[in-house]
């Protein structure tokens, strides 16, 4: 219990970001802390605009909410959501209190688990600030421990090169723990029992996953080469169990007739490589023949200048972030295994640079792509779905998986299209569509559906090939989505000539990221910068996959 509390200074109508006058608390030397809240230098508390407890009341969250709830309602609040002031007590705790406005007594478990993302997002935010150093940090679960974790934890990243001291503190990761004593779980219904529970351990690992796709995004490109992403991924995956890592070369490819991958190798002096990893979540790293639900695939253009065909100057270092796709399904599969998922994938990723050189493809070249179909290159800055087709016919044609999906920053257009909310998924099944708008759903980490129509089709004609790498100016997301389809193995317009297929055996779905690649924007849980998006969509995804087969 606490004893009693003393005001050292008046309370003051200031903002938590004014560090000038902020109200303080003292606590008496006598108080008791749990042991979880013991010396800790920093607390974010979610506050109802009366000063009253808020969502969960627990030893811990009834004691800070002692300390400053007559504060709180002192302090001239307007009761807005997310409202913050900066208290200070025992131990030089800093405490964070977050208003959550008026509260619906309608919320879905949906709407809970966002604002408890945003209540937290904001006081982690804050208190970042107000910390001389990255110390551990106590998080009032609000509705949802996972959604807290979540929001503590991507809202807060921080990437920079800088090298001093400062700088550098930074970008040191806070350590957050439960506040509550009982973390509040989001559940959703599944019927046989496989399903992995959120909790406040599962959104510490979506949000790190986020942040390791941010991290690889925002690196530049001399720091992230086809190479060094492959050193990196595999350091990450170190220690995690049923995981095997095969990292390819060019002589790989090319025993594979990935002409359509190499093609856009042509013009770099780094050397492409395509990384493979199984993850036996359900086979538990059997050394049998390895049979994948799901096949997820990232284009992995590590920096893209265009080509021959090149970009223009302006903004054309944030084509760094090229191979978010791959840096999307690689950090989600790092996840999804870190969490034991029972579910057997397989994740590939096509990594170069596009670049010009006397090497180079040249616009008008025709290629032939690993199923044998050829290509004429219109413009070599269309370069994301060559390398894709390659990878999409070799992940669908050799493990026959159920699902596969595809992310890829592909097309401008996209930006266009939907922004940064959405990213825009094109899909061949109805089914798959509805299981990844419900993942996105729950993460806030929306999907918005594009159309997959024969007509598009029409605009990628070649007169002297089988397909065209562009589509004329109108509907480019479309036109791109529509090339890629040409290359998933099971679809039954795929179908050999001669065959009787006439049904699907593969469901499919493209997600084209180039929109939500980068918020500019912010959010309490999105600052500027790489997003890392839609990282926690897919993990839910697949968690959700697993509890159904």
């Amino acid at each position: 219990m606490i004893s009693r509390l003393i005001r050292s200074e008046p309370l003051l109508r200031l903002t938590s970001t004014t560090k000038k006058a902020t109200p303080r608390i003292t606590i008496s030397s006598r108080a008791r802390m749990s042991s979880n809240s013991a010396n800790a230098p920093g607390v974010v508390l979610a506050i109802k605009p009366d000063g009253t407890t808020a969502l969960t009341t627990t030893n811990a969250t009834s004691k800070y909410h002692g300390m400053i709830g007559e504060h709180w309602k002192n302090a001239e609040v307007k009761g807005k959501p997310l409202e913050t002031k900066v208290f200070y007590g025992p131990e030089k705790t800093t405490i964070v209190a977050v208003g959550t406005g008026k509260i619906s007594e309608k919320l879905t478990e949906i709407e809970k688990a966002d604002k408890t993302r945003k209540i937290v997002g904001s006081g982690a935010k804050v208190l970042k600030e107000h910390l001389s150093v990255s110390k551990e940090v106590l998080v009032d679960n609000v509705w949802s421990s996972h959604a807290a974790a979540v929001g503590a934890t991507v809202s807060t990243f921080h990437y920079s090169l800088k090298t001093k001291k400062d700088a550098v503190e930074k970008c040191t990761p806070i350590v957050y723990k439960p506040l509550n004593d009982q973390p509040v779980q989001l559940s959703i219904e599944k019927s046989n029992g496989k399903l992995i529970g959120l909790d406040w351990s599962t959104g510490i690992t979506f949000g790190q996953a986020q942040n390791l796709a941010r991290e690889l995004m925002e690196s530049p490109a001399n720091l992230m080469t086809p190479t060094l992403f492959c050193e990196r991924i595999s350091k990450e995956f170190q220690g995690i169990k049923n995981v095997d890592i095969h990292v390819h070369d060019k002589a790989w490819a090319e025993s594979h007739k990935m002409n359509s991958f190499l093609s856009v190798a042509r013009g770099t002096t780094e050397p492409c490589k395509f990384l493979e990893i199984h993850y036996k979540g359900a086979s538990g790293g059997s050394s049998g023949e390895f049979k994948p639900t799901v096949a997820l695939v990232g284009k992995g253009i590590t920096f893209d200048s265009g080509g021959i065909s090149i970009k223009g100057g302006a903004g054309m270092k944030l084509m760094r972030a090229d191979m978010g796709g791959a840096a999307t399904v690689t950090s989600a599969a790092w996840a999804i295994a870190k969490l034991g998922i029972p579910i057997d994938m397989v994740i590939c990723t096509p990594l170069t640079e596009n670049m010009p050189s006397g090497h180079a493809t040249k616009p008008g070249d025709i290629i032939y792509a690993m199923n044998g179909k050829s290509i004429e290159v219109d413009n070599t800055d269309a370069e994301g779905r060559l390398v894709l087709a390659d990878a999409l016919y070799y992940a669908s044609s050799v493990y026959k998986p159920k699902t596969v999906i595809d992310c890829a920053t592909l097309t401008g257009a996209m930006m266009i299209a939907l922004g940064e909310p959405f990213s825009g998924v094109f899909s061949t099944s109805d089914n798959l569509w509805t299981h990844l708008d419900s993942a996105g759903k729950v993460e806030q980490d929306r999907f918005w559906r594009m159309p997959f129509d024969d007509f598009y089709m029409r605009q990628i004609d070649s007169c002297n090939a089988d397909l065209c790498n562009t589509g004329g100016r109108t509907a480019g997301s479309c036109t791109a989505a529509i090339f890629l389809r040409e290359f998933v193995d099971g679809l039954a317009c795929n179908a050999k000539e001669g065959t009787e297929q006439t049904e699907d055996t593969v469901e499919y779905a493209h997600i084209d990221i180039a929109g939500a690649m980068e918020c500019t924007l912010p959010d309490p849980v999105n600052p500027k910068g790489l997003t890392g998006r839609p990282v926690r969509a897919l993990i839910e995804y697949i968690r959700q996959q697993a509890a159904l087969l």
